[in-house]
């Protein structure tokens, strides 16, 4: 039987490399996968999924109007998907989570979906929050804060190292942006008390 996984965690913990090496075992033994990444996420370029290690495969972008499981559906009646992979999964909406729980129930295609559990101020994505809520098996993948604590938090700097406290839910950036850190420091660093630079 086929399940729906969510794979979470902070940045820079290895989700996209993650999900580019269970392409590479699907692949290897000759199964057929659809990769999505978010159309939001252009950071390394569109049409792909990359890691920040230097590896990257083809996929296929998904925006909050994508009919997620109109475009795999149509895709297994032309040839067999063995497993769907999405990365930057917190970008989907309910109704996305939703249409992967029919893939898997319907279709009996697997789903692993990787992304990150909160956003700079701690609160759920909208898509985390869904694939949370009906994900046959939930995964934590472990990140570092610089303290060497679990870091399950993500903060996002100024250019001057402090915390951000307000502002739109989703700017795209990587390590000039967002730093991993434990819950600990991450409520030092929303009250001012640390810079993360």
């Amino acid at each position: 039987m086929a399940s729906l996984y969510y794979y979470y965690s902070s940045m820079n913990a290895g989700k996209s490399s993650h999900l580019l090496q269970a392409n590479h075992n699907y692949r290897e033994r000759g199964m057929n996968t659809m990769l999505f990444n978010a159309e939001i996420n252009d950071r390394d370029g569109v049409n792909k999924v990359s890691s920040r290690i230097g590896i990257s495969a083809p996929a296929t972008t998904f925006k909050a109007k994508t009919d997620m499981y109109k475009v795999v559906s149509e895709a297994h009646q032309r040839y067999q998907i063995n497993c769907v992979l999405i990365d930057e999964a917190q970008f989907l909406t309910e109704q996305q989570v939703n249409a992967l729980g029919a893939i898997v129930d319907e279709l009996n295609i697997p789903v692993l979906a990787y992304g990150l559990r909160t956003d700079y101020l701690g609160q759920l994505f909208e898509g985390s929050k869904s694939l949370l809520a009906i994900a046959d098996h939930l995964e934590e993948i472990k990140g570092v804060c610089y303290c060497g604590r679990k870091a399950t938090m993500v903060a996002r700097i100024d250019e001057c190292g402090s915390a951000v406290t307000s502002g739109s839910q989703i700017v795209i950036g990587g390590n000039d942006l967002y730093v991993s850190l434990c819950r600990k420091h991450h409520s030092m660093a929303l009250r001012g008390e640390i810079n993360l630079r």
